[in-house]
């Protein structure tokens, strides 16, 4: 598993944007996109450090946004989401969204997980 990014809820992505763009240099940045599959607004952006940082907003995080909760998942990039799904729930992981298609990544298949330190989204090469 190799670290991908990590996923900031958002109320409003766009003027979510503009508070980075105040706050940080962006160095690349994906247009907004729906994703029905997951019934969000999603945008992928690089900082200047290479953090790469996923701005998702809609039904999938609203009842975090109402508990305050802005960053909510780490993403690792995997070879064979299945394997690493297997691997993750023999080990105490649970499986909260099966792996789909996912628009932000030119429909490479997402799953989420809860681990022991939190959610986390698969993202298969």
């Amino acid at each position: 598993m190799k670290f991908h990014h990590v996923g900031v809820a958002c109320k409003d992505l766009q003027a979510e944007l503009q508070n980075i763009r105040k706050l940080h240099k962006i160095i690349e940045e994906t247009p907004v996109v729906f994703d029905e599959n997951q019934q969000a607004e999603l945008c992928m952006i690089t900082v200047e450090d290479g953090l790469n940082i996923e701005l998702v907003s809609g039904a999938p995080v609203e009842n975090l946004l109402k508990k305050r909760i802005s960053y909510y998942h780490i993403c690792y990039e995997v070879d064979d989401i299945d394997q690493s799904i297997e691997n993750l729930t023999e080990n105490g992981g649970m499986l909260i969204s099966p792996p789909k298609e996912a628009i932000l990544f030119n429909n490479r298949k997402v799953a989420f997980l809860m681990l022991s330190y939190g959610i986390v989204e698969l993202l298969n090469k």
